[in-house]
C-alpha cells in the first residue's frame, strides 16, 4: 500500500420480512420478529462496512469475496466474514484510521442499540472505540426504505499503513 491515506465506501440494501431468525445490525440481534431478506444473515451494517474497508485496501468487493451463490455463506453470520475481511488488513499490515456509518430505516428503530452496536463493531474489528462512530436516520416515508420495507446502510473507511509500533 503506497498512499499513506486511502478511503472506501460501502453500501447495502436489504427487504425485511417477518421472521425467527433475527435481524442483526452491527452483529447484534436486535429483532426476533424480523429477517432481512439475504443469502447471509443480511447484517446491512457489516456488509457496507466489509464494502468500505475492502475499497480502501483495493480489494475485491465482498460479492467477488463471499458470493451469494456459494453455499459455504448460506446463512452465514456477517460477523464472520468481517473477521476474515479483518485478517486480511492485519495480514497486509493495514491499519484502521476511522470509520464513519449510516443506517437508514422506518420501522426498526436503532438509536436504542447504537451503543452496544458500537462496541460489538469495536471488539469485531480490534478497534478503539473513537474509531468508529454510527449515526441512524430515516427516509421520511420516502421509497421503499421509508415505508418500512427495507433498510440501508452507507458506510465510509480510512485506513492507513500500520506503523511499526502497532499491533
Amino acid at each position: 500500500m503506497e498512499d499513506k491515506y486511502r478511503i472506501g465506501l460501502g453500501y447495502d440494501i436489504h427487504k425485511i420480512q417477518p421472521g425467527t431468525d433475527g435481524l442483526w445490525i452491527g452483529g447484534c440481534r436486535l429483532s426476533d420478529k424480523f429477517v432481512f431478506v439475504a443469502h447471509s444473515d443480511g447484517d446491512i451494517l457489516i456488509h457496507a462496512l466489509i464494502d468500505s474497508l475492502l475499497g480502501a485496501a483495493g480489494e475485491p468487493d465482498i460479492g467477488q469475496l463471499f458470493p451469494d451463490d456459494d453455499s459455504r455463506y448460506r446463512n452465514i453470520r456477517s460477523s464472520r466474514l468481517l473477521n476474515e475481511v479483518r485478517q486480511r488488513l492485519s495480514d497486509r499490515r493495514i491499519r484502521i484510521v476511522n470509520i464513519d456509518a449510516v443506517i437508514v430505516g422506518e420501522r426498526m428503530r436503532i438509536s436504542p442499540f447504537k451503543d452496544r452496536i458500537r462496541r460489538e463493531i469495536c471488539r469485531l474489528l480490534e478497534i478503539e472505540p473513537h474509531r468508529f462512530n454510527l449515526k441512524a436516520k430515516t427516509r421520511e416515508g420516502v421509497g421503499a426504505v421509508g415505508r418500512g420495507e427495507a433498510m440501508e446502510c452507507y458506510c465510509t473507511s480510512l485506513i492507513m499503513p500500520a506503523t511499526p509500533t502497532d499491533g
